[in-house]
Parts: C-alpha cells; structure tokens; sequence
C-alpha cells in the first residue's frame, strides 16, 4: 500500500511523472496513464520519432520534457526532447576523462538520468555526474573514477531527500555516495565490500525511521540510510554479478540475480587459499599464478574476471571471491522489509532458481511477478508465494533481452536486442497480443504516461500513441 501511496505522490507532482530507470522508484508501473495500442511502429501508432546520437541509457520525463544521454566521440551528452512534438530543446555535454573498460553491450552513456526538484542528474562512467536544471543550465559538476570494472560501472543514479545516490561498485574499492543535489558536495561515502556489481538501487520509506537506499552488490543486498550512508539491513545469498535492479512491492523487495555457471547444481566446492597456496605455490610467493593451478581449480570463464586487481596473480581476497563465485547460487528472492543487520534467516520469504533473467529486472504487477530470460523464455510467479503460474517461450521473438519490462493498462511491454516488442496480456496465465518490429536494437526500457510510450532504438527515440 505504501508503495502505490508514493507512486500516486509521485505522477501527481508536476514534471515528475517518469523521473527515473522504470519510472516511479523503479517500479516499471503506470496505474494513471491510460491506454496505450498493442500494435505500433515503425510505421504504425507513430506520433513521432527523432534521430538520436547513439545511446543505451532509457528516456526519463519531467512536465513536457524528455531526458536521456548519448555519445559523440568523446563528447557525452544530455538531451532534452519536447514531449509533444520530439523536438530537440537543447543539448548540453561534459568532455570524458578517459575511455572506461566495459563488455561490448555496455555503452558511455548507458546509465539513466535522474530527476529530482527541479534538476536533472546525470552519470557517465568517462566523467562522473553532472546536474543542470530543466531549462539546460548547468548547476554542477563532480568527477568520478576512474574505475576498476570487468564490465563497465553502469549503475543509474536514484534521487531521495535532497540527494543523489550513486553506487560505483567495481573490481576493487567499491562505494556508495550520496550528493548533495544543491551543491553537487559528497555528503556521505560508504565503502562496499562489492565485486562486479551492475545494479541500480531503490529507495524504501519505512513507516519509522530514515529512508533507505536498497542496493544489491556480490552476494549480498545491503540497504543504507539515506540520511549518512549507514548500513541498516543486509541479506546474503545473491549471486557474483548481480544486473537487474531490485523492485519494491508493498512490505516486499524482490530482486533477481544471474550469473553464468551459478544456476542449480553448477556449484563447485573450492578450497581455503591457505590450502591452495600449500598445494599450488610453486615458486612461494604467496600468490597464485594461472599456470599454477592444477585443471580443476581453473576459473571456469577468463582469467582477468577473477584477477581483481589486474596483476596476473591471485590473492587470498581474489581467491575467496572466485571460491564464493564457484558455490553461490543464482536466484529470485522475496525479502520482507524490517529489521536490522544481517536478516538473511528471518525476513527471505522464498526463492526460486530456475530460467532467471541476466539483465531485465522484473516486473510485479497485480500479484503476480514476470520474468523475462534470453532466449525469449517468460514466467510467471505468485508474488507471495513464488509458486510458477505459466512459464513458456515468447515464439515470435526468442531472442536476449536487455530491456526491462513495464506494465500499462492491462498489459506488459518487453523489448528484444533486436527491437521486437512483445505485448503481453498482465496475467499469471499470461498471452501474447502481439509482437511489433522495430527493425532495430533496443537496450532501453521504455518510458510512460498520459497514454504514450516512448521507445528508444539505437538511433531514434519513438513516441507511440493512439492518434486522437
């Protein structure tokens, strides 16, 4: 109940009706914006669409404005698109300070804008945040990194109480900040005991107490006090490179972890360094080198994913993680919000690990939670109970997901790499209503409200409506 009581809040306030990575907190939902069609575009149900410089991050919207990033060259920029007409109303850019390592899938301007009052925040990975205001004027700057990511730091910033959360995790030296929006000043820096982390996190108002910023990490979901970066409550028994985000339902946090090799039964005993070191050292120097280690206790993917610290060896810290890596489990968890400290034992209410996501984050609508896996492969589950209600393959459209679904009107929008949105019926018994080609990658989710949705595609943001 909490939760619709901030989404309400939330698409009443002016200019704050999609204002972050699947709008209102998070949550994907839009109870108030009417309907939208189940058929559309290119060509179809187009209001408009406007050429873009490439990008990856989703579009945000505030009063008659759209909001999202992209690239050229080394100039990262932020766009502002009139919400009626697609018109460009201005650009503005930040220059990169470097060329961050990141997965071909992962882009400089991949992570989503914020809003918050009357400011738009904005983070690329090359540079750090920067803030303007909703007409373009620049209010702030704060450099970032550079950072120690396999992937590419990719978090979105989340906005709450006057600040700018952000979580940097990476290789080595992970945090969570929160920034004053005013001022652009770190007001609290937490270190985060993290590795490969790739999730954007959520805010949760406790009926007592200071707002939380929840924010899963390796092997751990850990939510921080808004008000001084303090850790409140943690839950163990996520997997290595959490990517989806976590989404907040009622007194529930759901949150969906994927990583290859950590499905069921894939699980691999290793042992303590001290016995590894004993056995394997070959030449004593307390470290592990790869042609060390005998063939079954190799990393099963690349060598620099589990050298943290890039320097050809293994140590007792890269060790332990690329042991806890090999025994973790990939899985859906329920987690009841409340409490303090480690509530692992007391507060999971069920877990399910099978043909999870590795990218979109899910979807509660309506009691009933949807999955979305590559391979085109959807599932439904009782949001209480996590009880499998439908599980079948989206034909039509089996291909990776990236995208995060949304739910409108009835209904659940899921777009393909390949720019295929599929239209599903929002039901535990779900079906499909139809399936429309963009003919062109998608990797953002969708943004809407007032009865339109607005698609980005890798080089051309689309307004979809019903034509009055």
């Amino acid at each position: 109940m909490r939760t619709l009581l901030y989404a309400l809040i939330a698409f009443s306030l002016p200019g704050a009706d999609w204002p972050q990575f699947r709008g209102p907190n998070g949550s994907g939902l839009c109870p108030s914006c009417g309907q939208l069609p189940a058929k559309f575009g290119p060509q179809e149900n187009v209001l408009w669409k406007t050429e873009l410089p490439e990008g990856k991050s989703s579009p945000v919207l505030a009063g008659d404005r759209i909001f999202l990033t992209a690239a050229e060259g080394d100039d990262l920029l932020t766009i502002c698109l009139n919400r009626v007409t697609g018109k460009i109303q201005w650009r503005r850019s930040v220059r990169a300070a470097r060329r961050e390592a990141q997965n071909p899938l992962n882009h400089r301007a991949a992570p989503t804008p914020v809003i918050g009052g009357k400011s738009v925040f904005v983070f690329f990975a090359d540079f750090g945040m920067a803030a303007y205001d909703l007409e373009g004027n620049e209010r702030w700057q704060l450099p970032l990194g550079p950072f120690n990511s396999q992937h590419g730091v990719v978090a979105s910033p989340v906005y709450a109480d006057g600040r700018v959360i952000l979580v940097c995790d990476q290789d080595t030296g992970a945090y969570i900040i929160g920034v004053d929006a005013d001022s652009g000043k770190i007001v609290w820096k937490t270190p985060r005991n993290v590795i490969n982390g790739y999730s954007t996190p959520l805010v949760y108002r406790p009926a007592r107490g200071p707002t939380q910023v929840i924010a899963p990490g390796s092997y751990q979901i850990t939510a921080y006090s808004v008000v001084n970066g303090e850790t409140v409550w943690f839950v163990h028994g996520l997997t290595c490179q959490p990517k989806s985000a976590p989404v907040l339902a009622g007194d529930i946090v759901y949150f969906n972890g994927w990583t290859v090799g950590n499905d069921s039964g894939q699980q691999v005993e290793l042992p303590p360094f001290h016995e590894v070191i004993a056995a394997a050292d070959a030449n004593h120097d307390g470290k592990l080198a790869q042609k060390e280690l005998p063939p079954a206790w190799q990393p099963t993917g690349s060598w620099r994913a589990v050298d943290l610290d890039r320097d050809g060896l293994l140590n007792e810290r890269e060790w332990t993680f690329f042991r806890t890596r090999r025994a973790s489990r990939n899985g859906l968890l329920a987690v009841k919000l409340g409490g303090s400290g480690d509530v692992t034992d007391t507060n999971v209410i069920w877990r399910y690990e099978k043909s999870l996501p590795d990218v979109p984050t899910p979807l509660v609508y309506n009691d009933v939670v949807f999955l979305f896996r590559s391979g085109g492969i959807a599932t439904s589950l009782n949001a209480r109970t996590g009880k499998v209600l439908k599980q079948a393959r989206l034909t039509g459209a089996l291909e990776d997901y990236y995208a995060s679904p949304v739910g409108v009107d009835g209904k659940i929008y899921i777009a393909s790499e390949h720019g295929k949105v599929v239209v599903l019926r929002a039901a535990g018994d779900w079906e499909i209503l139809a399936i429309n080609d963009f003919d062109s990658d998608i990797y953002a989710t969708p943004a809407i409200s007032e009865g339109k949705m607005y698609i980005r595609a890798r080089n051309a943001l689309y307004a979809i409506g019903s034509p009055n």
